[in-house]
């Protein structure tokens, strides 16, 4: 069952790719996908990775985000809805995580399923090195990059790009 599963994910990613992207110039991202068991991250223009990125997520990264408080980090097809340059870190771009399928799951087992999941650089404030942060799961369901590579981040990726997250 788990190998159809990732066969079914695998192959929705392929018919996306294959849809013509007319809106955007060819050199854009318009694709990010995050593998949690490698604690990567992939940018794609087209059939195109243009850059790869690795990531601290979530305390507890395996398996999708249920509810608020679960430190994890959300599975599946959502959108980089719009960037925020003013919180407790530097910088973000937010993950429209609960989608409807969340929200529902959520509520038919009593629970809250959370939000304000992003992409972000560091904490602000933090004295130790991002090699240092990054080499370890840390935040409270985000997937976080070092500053550095958070501003070339929003260079390459417009808010509306869609974004696969997977085990």
């Amino acid at each position: 069952m788990l190998q159809k599963c990732k066969m079914t994910r695998f192959l929705g990613l392929l018919l996306w790719l294959s849809f013509p992207t007319f809106s955007y110039a060819q050199s854009e991202v318009d694709l990010v996908v995050v593998d949690k068991s490698k604690r990567a991250m992939y940018l794609f223009s087209g059939f195109d990775m243009v850059k790869e990125y690795k990531v601290a997520l979530g305390k507890q990264p395996k398996g999708h985000k249920k509810r608020e408080g679960d430190f994890r980090t959300p599975e599946g097809w959502y959108m980089l809805d719009f960037v925020i340059e003013e919180s407790s870190f530097h910088r973000s771009m937010h993950i429209n995580y609960p989608n409807e399928v969340d929200r529902f799951k959520a509520q038919s087992r009593g629970e809250k399923p959370g939000g304000n999941i992003k992409i972000h650089g560091q904490k602000n404030g933090e004295q130790r090195s991002p090699s240092f942060t990054q080499s370890f799961d840390w935040t409270d369901g985000c997937i976080a990059l070092t500053n550095e590579e958070m501003d070339e981040f929003l260079d390459l990726v417009p808010s509306g790009t869609s974004i696969y997250i997977e085990w």
